[in-house]
């Protein structure tokens, strides 16, 4: 069972992996190696179907392979020629804030509101729901991942 600290350390974990992708991206080579294991760390995508629906994706909204994903994080796939990379705004900081978290035997999940922050200190609000699930190593990965920017 996974508790509120669980949810709340894996988040800052992401959020962490967001931006060192960013702050690689100079050197393609160590960019996407950190993208690829980014996305093994904290999403599902060698465990089983992954269910994600990027902020800015709208021509290709989901992202349902391991290889979408990437493309939505660092670019480069001319079958998602609408990714520019995600990850390589690059971002300085990135803040969850919750709107409730759910738990059921070997998942949760979380819904709210996280916050991008530039180095120039530009917010971009979005907001999301992550699921996560515990596949028997105790490390909450994404199984379903939908963001989206705020209804104006």
């Amino acid at each position: 069972m996974f508790t509120i600290q669980d949810i709340e350390t894996v988040q800052r974990q992401w959020a962490d992996g967001v931006i060192e992708i960013g702050r690689l991206k100079n050197n393609f080579k160590h960019c996407r190696e950190a993208a690829v294991d980014f996305l093994s760390r904290y999403y599902a995508y060698d465990k089983g179907e992954v269910l994600f629906k990027p902020t800015l994706a709208s021509r290709n909204p989901f992202r349902l392979s391991k290889e979408a994903a990437l493309s939505y994080f660092i670019g480069g796939n001319p079958e998602f020629s609408e990714d520019k990379g995600f990850a390589l705004r690059p971002w300085a900081s990135i803040k969850f804030s919750h709107g409730g978290v759910l738990f059921y035997r070997d998942t949760a999940a979380a819904m709210g509101e996280y916050t991008f922050i530039t180095a120039e200190g530009m917010e971009v609000l979005a907001e999301y729901t992550f699921g996560y699930r515990d596949y028997g190593d105790a490390q909450p990965r994404i199984y379903l991942h939908h963001s989206s920017l705020p209804y104006k």
